[in-house]
C-alpha cells in the first residue's frame, strides 16, 4: 500500500474501528473535537469515492457517567450491560449528528459473536452492510453488550472491526487507538523499538505483544489486535494499529504499524479462519501437520487425541504436536466417534463404527490453514 491509512484511490471499501479512550474522556464525556475531525475525515474518503464502516466503542464508557457506575462500567458484567445499553442511545446520537454535519447519513448495526460466527446469520449481516455502503450510508457498528455474556462475546472490538471488514469485502483496516503499533517490548521499556511493517504473523510477531490496555478504559489490548490482524488478513485485507491521538488521524500518515495481507482465501475459507468460537480441539503428529500445510485433509490415522464436545458440522481446531492452531475446520464426525477412530487406518473405520464411514476427520473444504 502507498500510506498505512488506505487512500481511496487504492481502497474502495475500509473499516475503521475507534477505541474508548479516543472517543470518551477520563470524566466519561464525549471528546467531540476529536470526534469532529474524524467525522471531517470520513467525509473527505466519501467524497473520493470511498466506502467507510465504522466500528465505534465508548458505549460502555458513556452509560457508566450517566448511570454513576463505578469502574467505568465494568466492574461486573450486569453493570457493563445496563452501562451499553444507557450508553449505546448516546453513542449512537453523536455519531448521528457529527456525520450529519459532514453530509453523511449514519446507521446503527449492534451485533453479537453468534451474529458473525453463525454461518446463516453473518451472510444476512454481509448483505445488510453490503447494501448500506453501497447507498452511500456509513454503518456504525458496535458489540450488543446488553445482551452479551463472558462466555459468548467478543469482549472487544479489534475483533469485531476485523470481521466486519471480512464481512463487508473491505480491503483495509485501520485501528485507531491511544496506542501507535506494535513495538518488539511494551512501549514503556528503554529501547522498546517500533514495528512499522509485518510481512507474517509468527511466534516472534505473537510475543511483542503487550496484554495491557494502555488507557485502562477499553478492553482490547495489542493481543487482540495481533489476533484482528490475523483474521483481517486472512480475508485479503491490510490493517495498520494507528495512533488515533491527533486531530486528524485518517488525513495524514499517522505513526503506525501494518500488518501486510497476502493472497485471499477464499470467502468461505476466511470466515472459518476467522472464527472465535470452537467447540473442541483436534491434536495432530507431525506427519498429519506436514500432510495439512500440503493441502490435504485430516486423516484419522494422523490425530492423536480429540478434546472437547462437538458434534459433526461444528467448528474445531486442529493442533500440533507443540500444541499450536495449525487449521480450523468443520468437523466430520461427532466427538465419541472421531476419538474412536484416533491413530487408525482408514480400512478400520467401518469396523469400529458399524456403519461405512466419511474418508476424513476434517475434509481440506471445509478447513482453513491458520
Amino acid at each position: 500500500m502507498s500510506t498505512a491509512l488506505f487512500p481511496p484511490a487504492s481502497c474502495p471499501r475500509i473499516v475503521v474501528k475507534i477505541g474508548s479512550a479516543l472517543l470518551v474522556d477520563p470524566e466519561g464525556g464525549v471528546r467531540r473535537a476529536w470526534l469532529e475531525g474524524i467525522a471531517a475525515d470520513i467525509a473527505e474518503r466519501a467524497r473520493a469515492g470511498q466506502q467507510v464502516a465504522v466500528v465505534s466503542s465508548g458505549a460502555i464508557a458513556l452509560g457508566a457517567r450517566r448511570l454513576g457506575l463505578a469502574k467505568g462500567g465494568r466492574a461486573s458484567l450486569e453493570d457493563a450491560q445496563a452501562a451499553a445499553a444507557t450508553g449505546q442511545i448516546a453513542l449512537s446520537q453523536v455519531w448521528a449528528e457529527t456525520l450529519g454535519a459532514n453530509g453523511l447519513t449514519a446507521a446503527q448495526m449492534l451485533v453479537t459473536l453468534d451474529d458473525l460466527e453463525d454461518r446463516r446469520r453473518y451472510l444476512n449481516a454481509a448483505a445488510t452492510l453490503d447494501r448500506l455502503l453501497g447507498l452511500g450510508v456509513v454503518p456504525v457498528l458496535n458489540e450488543n453488550d446488553s445482551v452479551a455474556t463472558e462466555e459468548i462475546r467478543f469482549g472487544d472490538n479489534d475483533r469485531l472491526a476485523a470481521r466486519v471488514a471480512q464481512a463487508a469485502g473491505a480491503q483495509g483496516v485501520v485501528l485507531l487507538s491511544d496506542v501507535d503499533g506494535l513495538y518488539d517490548r511494551n512501549p514503556a521499556l528503554p529501547g522498546a523499538q517500533h514495528i512499522a511493517r509485518v510481512e507474517r504473523i509468527d511466534a516472534v510477531i505473537e510475543a511483542m505483544a503487550d496484554k495491557g490496555s494502555a488507557s485502562g478504559m477499553g478492553s482490547g489490548g495489542m493481543v487482540s489486535k495481533i489476533q484482528a490482524a490475523r483474521i483481517a488478513n486472512a480475508a485479503g485485507a491490510h490493517l495498520a494499529i494507528a495512533s488515533g491521538r491527533v486531530e486528524r488521524p485518517l488525513s495524514g500518515d499517522a505513526k503506525h504499524t501494518l500488518f501486510v495481507a497476502e493472497k485471499a482465501a477464499p470467502a468461505r475459507k476466511a470466515w472459518l479462519a476467522g472464527g472465535l468460537t470452537a467447540r473442541g480441539t483436534i491434536h495432530v503428529d507431525a506427519g498429519a501437520a506436514k500432510a495439512l500445510a500440503g493441502g490435504k485433509s485430516l486423516l484419522a490415522a494422523g490425530a492423536t487425541r480429540v478434546e472437547g464436545a462437538f458434534a459433526r458440522g461444528d467448528l474445531v481446531v486442529i493442533a500440533g504436536p507443540d500444541g499450536r492452531p495449525l487449521a480450523r475446520g468443520l468437523a466430520e464426525y461427532p466427538r465419541d466417534d472421531a476419538a474412536r477412530l484416533v491413530g487408525r487406518r482408514s480400512e478400520e473405520h467401518a469396523e469400529i463404527l458399524g456403519y461405512a464411514p466419511r474418508s476424513a476427520l476434517v475434509h481440506r473444504s471445509h478447513m482453513a490453514l491458520l
